[in-house]
């Protein structure tokens, strides 16, 4: 199941190497940091999300950036039985998608300016998750709906380069939207 975050805030520290002339630009070399806070459609509210990952080049306007990314949700469920008194309980879970996008830069076919790059991505990789209830819970551990095993997104994106050192950034993704600063 493929779950929505929409990041509010991000950094992106973007080591990108970039040509002044009319030549390709080349986009690999690049590690993305993005902190926000984000929203899971399965979770139903805003969690803060950490995202790293670092892009290098593989072909012509194409790169691979293998990630890891971290969020956490916690939640009270009111429970009790006959043997067990009536009061909330705590359930915590960790989800670690670790895996791959990759990254088509269209900035030539659309004849973009320097000061633009836009691109088309996907995501696949896995997910860790680590799901935890209070001691003495002892009703339904599935009570709550986890994130999937299987991570996959669809990202369309652009960047704006106010100079050769820092621009303006929006993800937009099927897992994770972003927008950010970016830092060359």
């Amino acid at each position: 199941m493929l779950t929505l975050i929409f990041s509010i805030t991000a950094i992106n520290v973007n080591a990108q190497k970039r040509s002044n002339s009319s030549s390709p630009s080349t986009y690999g070399s690049t590690l993305n940091l993005g902190l926000g806070i984000g929203y899971y459609g399965y979770v139903g509210r805003s969690l803060p999300v950490l995202h790293l990952n670092y892009e290098f080049d593989v072909a012509k306007n194409f790169t691979l950036a293998p990630f890891i990314s971290l969020y956490s949700v916690s939640n009270g469920y009111y429970w009790g039985n006959n043997n067990t008194p009536y009061r909330y309980y705590t359930y915590r879970e960790t989800v670690i998608p670790i895996g791959v996008k990759g990254t088509y830069y269209f900035d030539q076919l659309v004849n973009a300016s320097s000061k633009w790059d836009f691109y088309v991505a996907g995501s696949l990789g896995l997910a860790i998750v680590s799901r935890n209830w209070e001691s003495g819970y002892d009703g339904d551990r599935n009570y709550y709906k986890s994130a999937s095993p299987l991570y996959l997104g669809f990202h369309v994106g652009t960047e704006y380069h106010f100079n050769n050192r820092i621009g303006a950034f929006l993800d937009l993704s099927s897992n994770g939207s972003s927008i950010g600063i970016a830092i060359h």
